[in-house]
């Protein structure tokens, strides 16, 4: 039981710029599709909502969405497709642009506990 987690090859999603019930309408759907694209169970996902506030020269200001993908190498064509649809779920959800970064983790450079992949 310990080790239910060991070796998943996740994807952790941290969305800043958007509201926590426009993220909560668009959650399911969207990782419904990624699971879906990437061929992994959908509790190998999570979503964190950064809600903070942005300044520019002294004042709040709204931003574009901007989506960080962690995860695991899947290859060029695999996150091509994954961008498209998290870009169609945050436009659905009523933003016109968004940006979206893939930040690879390396399975040496990743540990759980104190055991890397």
């Amino acid at each position: 039981m310990k080790n239910e987690y060991r070796r998943r090859k996740y994807a952790a999603n941290i969305i800043k710029g958007m509201d926590v019930h426009s993220v909560k309408g668009i959650s399911r759907l969207l990782v419904d599709e990624l699971t879906a694209i990437i061929g992994c169970p959908r509790d190998y996902f999570t979503i964190e909502v950064s809600v903070n506030p942005f300044i520019m020269d002294g004042q709040e200001t709204a931003i574009t969405p901007l989506i960080q993908v962690n995860w695991f190498d899947r290859g060029q064509n695999v996150q091509d497709e994954a961008a498209a649809a998290i870009y169609r779920h945050v436009k659905r959800a009523g933003y016109s642009h968004v940006e979206t970064f893939f930040i690879v983790l390396e399975e040496a450079r990743y540990y759980e506990n104190e055991k890397h992949y």
